[in-house]
């Protein structure tokens, strides 16, 4: 069984326990996600199965989400989760402003700096960020360069903040970001420009690359589509998780040598030195990924066909 599966996450458990459900329900070990998502976040989380997931870093890595800022406190993990690090502090009515919240907004778009949070998955000396925090350990954390395409609120009205009744403003925002962003750290920078305590109250992940949410499916589903025999309909091919990397076909002689690592002349010129360019066969399927160098050649970096 190799493809790709996208799963809408529920709330409550890690990616690593929808990795093993999925394992379970389709009895298949060779299984890896895309992108981690945490526990109290929901949406899409891609899946690479059988042979696909030697194609997990060649995946679109741009993604999407829809969030809920919780202006009026932070807390100790920067969501919902985590214990609140101070009374509720409630918004001034200049802060509510819509010129006020949309100017703090275009200040983090664009390439920002980011301090990866305490409890993250990141590693200090071997160690996981969140398993010192857990100890009361903090250590210094060097900031990470990402890239924020689109911050904006989402809601029309003349009052984009929503007062809740323990006098804390909500505000609901699209985030389109590359890899390895803290959309925690995000709300927290966001309530920084402010002046008010802030944290993310809820996380949904929209898009991945060129996955949507919408299109995929929830952990019970997958097990009755199984039990009914029927996983071939909801499983992608390999190569759905390139759709991004340009293609060539190859004949029935070069696909045979790119099914054994060999080196093959490109039929392109258009593109550049360690270009990556997916390889298909005569019947379009994926035989695997290579990287164009200065000989024109095609030599193949990472291959999932079959010999």
């Amino acid at each position: 069984m190799d493809g790709v599966l996208i799963i809408d996450k529920p709330a409550g458990i890690t990616s690593h326990d929808v990795v093993a459900r999925v394992r379970k329900i389709v009895r298949e070990r060779r299984i890896g996600h895309t992108g981690t998502l945490d526990p109290f976040a929901t949406g899409l989380l891609v899946l690479l199965i059988g042979r696909a997931t030697r194609l997990a870093q060649f995946v679109a890595s741009e993604k999407e989400y829809e969030a809920v800022i919780r202006l009026g406190y932070a807390t100790e993990t920067g969501d919902a989760s985590g214990k609140p690090l101070s009374e509720v502090v409630q918004p001034s009515l200049q802060m509510r402003a819509n010129e006020k919240v949309m100017t703090a907004l275009s200040q983090l778009r664009g390439v920002i700096k980011q301090v990866p949070p305490m409890y993250s998955a990141k590693k200090r000396q071997g160690k996981k960020l969140y398993q010192l925090a857990r100890r009361g350990e903090s250590v210094s954390r060097e900031p990470i360069c990402v890239t924020i395409s689109a911050f904006e609120a989402l809601g029309n009205g003349d009052q984009l903040l929503k007062e809740n009744p323990d006098k804390t403003m909500d505000l609901k925002v699209r985030v389109v970001c590359s890899a390895g962003t803290y959309v925690r750290t995000l709300a927290e920078d966001f309530g920084k420009l402010l002046g008010v305590g802030a944290h993310l109250a809820e996380l949904r992940r929209t898009r991945a690359g060129d996955f949507l949410v919408t299109d995929a499916t929830t952990l019970e589903r997958l097990k009755r589509i199984d039990d009914e025999g029927f996983l071939g309909t909801i499983l992608l091919p390999p190569e759905a998780a390139l759709s991004r990397l340009p293609f060539v076909h190859l004949s029935a002689q070069d696909a045979q040598r790119a099914r054994h690592g060999m080196a093959i002349s490109s039929p392109a010129s258009e593109w550049t030195e360690g270009d990556r360019v997916a390889l298909l066969d005569e019947k379009q399927r994926l035989i695997g990924v290579a990287s164009y160098d200065a000989e024109r050649l095609l030599r193949p970096r990472v291959v999932v066909a079959d010999n």
